[in-house]
């Protein structure tokens, strides 16, 4: 698969054979009250779907690029699932996030066994300093969604829907770069709609498809999972005109996270809502079997309780 073609429903599954056995198969879980079902990908591998695709670019490495070693450039879930997929094969890790991460994101990405570098002001500028390591340093830079082996990995979180939900009808999914609904978008190959969800005040996504390429957005959003500064050309190439594009607001959001918990037992984080904010809202319209993807289960405690308590 060269590094500059999307990737195919082959590639997809190929990168199922590479995982099986490595992630967990998560739930798929219903909801009369939402009126749809819920893929728990929260209780993935690192708390998020991050790991399927991580998992699959570092077992594509070769000898020699595994010797030079890996970076990322993460908010926090695609950097936990890097450090945990590079400590599988003993490759080492480092992960360049901003010096306002989502603290209990770095703790963890830590605790795998990367290095942290927290010297860049915002995200944006993590993600040229992370550039700037792989020029000095040659390590294998690791995208969050612009490449064609993590996109390929988060496919296979489609198939494990198709064999729940046969007659999907619609595929309901947050979106911030565009990494898994790129890689849903591939799996799926036309036999469902899907629905990309981002916040109103993270719109990187819808942005670059309003534009056609990649365009760099300010964010100001409680779902830091969903606010990239800019998605992935790759992933913006395969969902043109392939993708129904939904915002939901700071408040839907947060709403949505109080369903999960108080309704499914769901203890998500906010851009792990998303999905199922917008379904709450009536912004999705429910026609057919319907599958709302849950992930993202690392928040910050206090913020949590926050929005879990209506503050």
């Amino acid at each position: 698969m060269a590094d500059e073609l999307p990737p195919t429903p082959d590639d997809v599954k190929r990168a199922r054979g590479v995982l099986a056995g490595r992630i967990h198969r998560t739930p798929m879980l219903s909801s009369a009250a939402l009126g749809a079902h819920l893929k728990a990908e929260l209780f993935q591998k690192t708390g998020s779907f991050k790991a399927r695709g991580a998992l699959n670019r570092v077992a594509a490495l070769t000898p020699d690029e595994r010797s030079r070693g890996v970076v990322t450039w993460s908010a926090g879930n695609h950097a936990q699932a890097v450090a945990w997929a590079a400590a599988q094969y003993g490759v080492d890790c480092v992960v360049v996030m901003s010096m306002h991460a989502n603290p209990t994101k770095v703790a963890a990405t830590r605790g795998y066994g990367a290095s942290v570098d927290l010297e860049a002001p915002d995200h944006a500028i993590a993600f040229d300093r992370a550039m700037a390591i792989v020029e000095e340093t040659g390590r294998v830079f690791v995208h969050p969604h612009n490449d064609p082996y993590v996109i390929a990995g988060h496919g296979t979180l489609a198939l494990e829907m198709l064999e729940d939900v046969p007659d999907l009808a619609t595929v309901v999914v947050g979106v911030g770069g565009g990494g898994l609904v790129s890689g849903i978008v591939t799996a799926l190959a036309g036999r469902a709609r899907i629905v990309a969800v981002e916040p109103e005040q993270a719109q990187a996504f819808r942005a670059g498809l309003e534009a056609g390429h990649s365009v760099k957005v300010e964010t100001n959003t409680i779902a830091d999972g969903l606010a990239p500064p800019f998605a992935g050309e790759l992933a913006l190439q395969i969902c043109r005109g392939a993708v129904d594009s939904v915002l939901v607001s700071e408040d839907e959001i947060a709403e949505g996270m109080r369903f999960l918990y108080a309704r499914a037992k769901l203890a998500c984080e906010p851009a792990g809502a998303a999905a199922v904010a917008a379904i709450l809202a009536g912004k999705v319209d429910l026609a057919g079997p319907t599958v709302a993807i849950v992930s993202g289960g690392n928040s910050v405690a206090e913020q949590a309780a926050a929005i879990l308590g209506g503050r």
